[in-house]
This record gives structure tokens, sequence and C-alpha cells, in this order.
């Protein structure tokens, strides 16, 4: 058997599948001139209200910790012990290495020399408005950098109410447990 016309035939059969129609369709490139449109743009303006996908944030409180202008004092959603555990795991990535664990702003950075961290312990803190926190790990403060592209908003509130839970452990008193409860922490500690 000759070769000669199986290798024509199998040549013509891969060139005729080597048309350029799709690699050279018409197109404009973006914000490019163009007398297609009437108003000599490329691309079709956006439609009077579009939201981007995931950028519809109508609750200020939630997204911003802020109402008018002012720090929000409570949270946008009830938290609930899941909330603590996760706004704990989340603490601990990204707070802890300045902050410490407890809050109190000598955590292993700042012990290898970097700037003070602010303790949560302060009483300027812990008077602050919970969007106050927020505010802070969502923008950024002195020498502590923005937070709003790592860490979700809702993360960013439980991280906030696992502050206030620190702050709480930190400057408790005995006063501040119901009397009924007390016979419990008394057992704990013996």
């Amino acid at each position: 058997m000759n070769p000669k016309p199986f290798l024509l035939l199998t040549l013509v059969a891969v060139l005729s599948g080597c048309r350029q129609d799709m690699h050279n369709q018409p197109r404009y490139k973006p914000l490019a001139g163009t007398d297609f449109f009437g108003d000599g743009r490329s691309a079709r303006p956006v439609v009077e209200g579009t939201v981007a996908r995931g950028q519809l944030r109508i609750d200020s409180a939630r997204y911003l910790g802020k109402v008018d202008g002012q720090e929000v004092d409570v949270f946008p959603f009830p938290i609930t012990k899941q909330d603590l555990t996760r706004g704990q795991q989340r603490f601990n990535i990204y707070c802890s290495p300045c902050h410490s664990r407890i809050g109190d702003g000598n955590g292993i950075v700042v012990q290898r020399g970097f700037r003070q961290a602010a303790s949560y312990h302060t009483e300027r803190l812990i008077k602050a408005p919970i969007g106050h926190f927020f505010d802070v790990i969502t923008n950024g403060y002195g020498a502590m950098p923005r937070y709003a592209s790592r860490v979700e908003p809702d993360d960013r509130w439980r991280i906030a109410a696992y502050i206030r839970v620190l702050q709480l452990s930190q400057n408790s008193r005995i006063a501040d447990v119901p009397p009924d409860r007390r016979a419990e922490l008394e057992t704990t500690q013996q």
C-alpha cells in the first residue's frame, strides 16, 4: 500500500481544521471609540442603579460600623456562642500576633521589637463603642493595617465581640456575677 495518498488525505483534514474564524472575531478594546453605536462608544453605559456582585451594602451599621457618621454601640446581628468561637479563631489568626491572646498589646511581634500594639484593657477602649473596633479592623489605625480585604465584615463583628469578651475576662469583679451563680465560681476555684 502506498502511504502518500493516506498522508495527503490526513494533511488536508488537519489543514481544513485550521480556520481562523473564531480567532479573528470583530471586537473593540475597552473604552475605545467606534462608529458602531451612535454615541461613539464601543461599550454601553452601565444601567443606572447597577451594583456589582457582592457590593450591595445597604446596611451601613453592618458594613461600616457607623450610622450617620457615628460609631454604633450595638451589634448588627445577634451574637451566638458559635460567633464568639469564630471570633476567637479569627482574633488568634489576625490580631494576637500584635495584641496577644489576652489583648494586652504585648504579642509576639511586639516582643520581637515592633511598635507596641494597643491594649484593649485601657479605660478608653473599654468605653469605646463596638463600632470603633469594627472600624479599626476595617480601615486600620496608626501602625495597624487595614484588614477589610482579609477579613469578611461579619467576621470583623465576631472579632469585635471576642474583644469585648477579652475585656470582660480581664476586668470583671465578683460583684458582676449574679448572686445565684457565685457558688459555681467558688467550687471551681478550689
